[in-house]
């Protein structure tokens, strides 16, 4: 294989994993605060026409990303009103998001069949960014390096600072927290709120990104693969980011199979692209094997708060 290649490879991999990330990073969050939210796939696709009709309407990519962010936190505030407010059950009410935002980015995308949107200008100067062996690393849309800065600021957040102390404790203890004074309700609205502006921002990476004219369904199950990395990687940053980069490892196979020639190109196409799911499923069964140790879970995860007083 040529350098060229290579690189090829490593960059498709990077743009590949990086919604899958964003929205794993948001959900990590989410769930951190003891709810689990499973309509990510639906704030993607939400978040992906969003993101395509504002920038196809203002030429203007970045604000095309913005409105995507706000329309998924506008998306997660239904789910959050009906969970934390009304105490519906939160697996329903994130399954009926996911086929809400499948119809509603089906139906608000059907003007924009078939157009294309302006792409992102380079962070970099263009001699490095279209360098053939420089540009591994300043080549990439925008969105990528927020993914990483986002990963980096996330495990900060949890870690270090007196705010994830706080979403720490009501995810892990929420009767507790509230007893010493802390907004249980207050804190998971705004982990929902995060969790639904970033996997908005994940949806239009496909459209703005990935594959910049519109098509329904774009980001094909990816939103489901974000959920069950974020179990996988026991609700840390930085494996999710591994996680994420070994599904963009898997996911690229498909594309560069057939060029690599050999044993690659002679299996079917088919097998290459139920290979990520395959994964996804893998990682479920090592989940449910491990079920019977510390696997890391906030200890409130999926349950409704009902405070005592």
């Amino acid at each position: 294989m040529s350098i060229e290649f290579i690189i090829a490879i490593i960059s498709a991999i990077v743009l590949v994993a990086t919604p899958i990330l964003l929205a794993g990073l948001g959900e990590l969050v989410v769930e951190k605060s003891g709810v689990l939210n499973l309509g990510v796939e639906g704030m993607m696709l939400i978040g992906a026409v969003t993101g395509f009709a504002v920038t196809s309407l203002s030429g203007n990519p970045y604000l095309g990303v913005l409105a995507a962010a706000c329309t998924g936190a506008a998306a997660s505030m239904i789910f959050g009103f009906l969970t934390l407010t009304l105490s519906a059950n939160q697996v329903a009410t994130g399954l009926a998001l996911t086929i809400f935002g499948g119809g509603f980015s089906a139906l608000a995308g059907k003007a924009f069949l078939g157009k294309t949107v302006p792409a992102f200008t380079q962070l970099f100067p263009t001699g490095l960014a279209t360098d053939p062996i420089w540009k591994v690393i300043f080549g990439y849309s925008p969105i990528v390096y927020f993914s990483l800065a986002m990963c980096v600021a996330t495990a900060w957040f949890l870690k270090r600072s007196r705010a994830g102390l706080i979403l720490r404790a009501v995810g892990e203890n929420d009767l507790s927290a509230h007893s010493i004074g802390y907004s249980v309700i207050g804190v998971r609205y705004a982990a929902v709120a995060f969790g639904g502006a970033m996997a908005g921002i994940a949806g239009s990476m496909f459209s703005l990104v990935l594959t910049p004219i519109w098509a329904e369904g774009l980001t094909a199950g990816r939103g489901w693969i974000a959920l069950a990395l974020v179990v996988f990687a026991a609700w840390k940053p930085y494996r999710l980011l591994v996680g994420a980069y070994i599904f963009g490892a898997v996911m690229t196979l498909e594309v560069h199979a057939k060029a690599a020639g050999g044993l690659f190109s002679a299996l079917p196409s088919e097998l290459w692209a139920a290979l990520p799911y395959l994964a996804t499923l893998i990682v479920l069964v090592i989940i449910s094997m491990r079920r019977g140790s510390r696997s890391g879970a906030p200890a409130c995860l999926g349950k409704p708060f009902i405070p005592t007083a």
